[in-house]
């Protein structure tokens, strides 16, 4: 996965914006206005912050070198992967994917309805 595909990835799916909230170089995901992604345009090798269920993301750490604590994040709850080839896309994928629903999950009811309704169209 290279910093094409995955920004692609990530605003394939419902109710996600691409922001810059924090200068140029940080490219933020969000669903419904609340973070499950980001990625530093100036890191070599291209990482990935991404949300995660806190028992998983120890497992996590513990099975693959390339996943970190979350780098400038609370590291009980985000990880920090390096894409550095170690993983097949498949899984980088899937990461995503737990990132967005742990944070559509916990989004207000409103939120959820909206996001499910757009999900419908």
């Amino acid at each position: 996965m290279n910093i094409e595909s995955f920004q692609t990835y990530c605003l394939a799916k419902a109710g996600v914006t691409e922001e810059f909230p924090f200068g140029n170089e940080t490219m933020v995901y969000k669903v419904m206005g609340k973070v499950f992604a980001l990625t530093s345009l100036e890191s070599t090798p291209f990482s990935i912050n991404l949300k995660c269920d806190p028992e998983r993301a120890l497992q996590l750490r513990e099975e693959h070198d390339c996943v970190l604590p979350g780098y400038h994040m609370n590291k009980k709850h985000w990880n920090t992967i390096l894409v550095d080839g170690s993983v097949k896309d498949s899984l980088l994928r899937e990461w995503v994917d737990h990132s967005y629903d742990l944070v559509a999950q916990a989004l207000p009811r409103k939120l959820r309805e909206q996001l499910n309704e757009s999900q419908r169209d």
